[in-house]
């Protein structure tokens, strides 16, 4: 069994790997962004989301980015300034059209507008359309925890990289699911996953560093294993859980797209190769007030007996630590939050010829 006690991010355990603030990270962002012709406002929102999933460690959803969302801003693909507005809204439910504008803006605005519902209706779903990428699913669902709220978001995937379940024609996305549930004293439980072995991102990390992936994750048309960090694209990633994962993750595709009227299927386009065309992205987003349902602290302090509960069970050999869901984001999150995020040399290359790219200073 592998020790579970180390923190690790994304990123392979690379010591030359430079640790920048996240404030210096996200300035140049910002600049980057506003270089593209995003307005200023709209330029640090983006790059403060992207660098907060980095500080999360989600670092195949953070700055790595970057290069490809300069691509579609200026190929066209992005409405520069979008109105992002409610088409339609109940006590409990609404419609948000982001107008093509950058996902991270359109996932926060429906985040906001679910918290202030949930507060009054004690939950609200929100069904996004004309979105975009929004990067590290996370980031949004723990906008909740401040409020003691559970926040809850779900998304198709904005390229298909698996098949249906025992097929092999690509026509299934990663669609990610994101849940945060506050804690009083213990980390707040929070997951952030693909229902796909592993995210596009992931491997996109282990391309850039010449890594190869672990089996299991990708394979060809015959079933059989790629391992080729620089093939993936060429082959089919794998559901977790098999035919389980192929259902969960129709099920978030019909809930956060087809409901929505977003993008699902052989609807979907590829961000990561056509930077012109819009996508139609669809995501969901809950937000759940604990205080409709019981006294948030009590609720906080279950949360804390019963995560103690699963930490202190019985280890199986070879086992340092039993961890909870979200538990190392946190650490992570606190170790980046202090000394900074970790940018490698490719990660770095890649930054540097994106400022350039836009006429912007270099990151370093």
């Amino acid at each position: 069994m592998p020790d579970t006690h180390a923190v690790s991010s994304e990123f392979p355990i690379d010591e030359n790997a430079i640790r920048v603030p996240y404030a210096k990270l996200k300035d140049f962002m910002t600049q980057v962004f506003q270089a593209t012709g995003l307005p200023d406002s709209d330029a640090e929102g983006l790059a403060r989301a992207m660098a907060d999933g980095d500080l999360l460690g989600k670092d195949s959803h953070g700055c790595i980015r970057v290069p490809m969302y300069v691509g579609r801003i200026k190929g066209g693909a992005i409405n520069k300034t979008p109105n992002i507005h409610v088409e339609k809204q109940t006590p409990a439910m609404a419609i948000v059209n982001g107008d093509n504008g950058m996902g991270h803006l359109v996932a926060r605005y429906a985040m906001e507008l679910a918290m202030d519902m949930a507060a009054k209706s004690g939950i609200a779903w929100i069904g996004l359309q004309h979105s975009n990428h929004a990067g590290a699913a996370a980031v949004y669902a723990s906008m909740a925890l401040e409020r003691d709220q559970i926040g809850i978001i779900a998304c198709v995937g904005s390229a298909n990289h698996a098949a249906p379940y025992g097929g092999s024609d690509i026509l299934v996305g990663t669609n990610p699911i994101a849940v945060a549930i506050p804690a009083l004293e213990e980390p707040p439980v929070v997951i952030d996953m693909a229902t796909t072995n592993s995210s596009l991102g992931k491997i996109m990390v282990k391309a850039m560093h010449g890594e190869a992936m672990p089996e299991g994750w990708v394979i060809d048309a015959a079933g059989q294993a790629i391992t080729d960090s620089a093939l993936a694209d060429d082959g089919i990633l794998t559901h977790i859980g098999g035919a389980k994962g192929f259902g969960l993750s129709m099920v978030i595709g019909f809930l956060a797209g087809t409901l929505n009227g977003a993008a699902f299927g052989s609807d979907v386009i590829h961000i990561g190769e056509d930077p012109n065309s819009e996508t139609n992205t669809g995501q969901f987003i809950m937000a759940i007030d604990i205080a409709h349902f019981m006294d948030p602290a009590l609720f906080k302090a279950n949360v804390d007996r019963i995560s103690r509960e699963m930490t202190g069970s019985a280890k199986l050999p070879g086992v340092d630590e039993i961890r909870m869901p979200g538990t190392n984001s946190w650490r992570v999150h606190q170790d980046r939050k202090a000394n900074g995020i970790p940018i490698t040399a490719p990660l770095l290359d890649r930054l540097n010829a994106a400022a350039d790219e836009v006429g912007v200073p270099r990151l370093l």
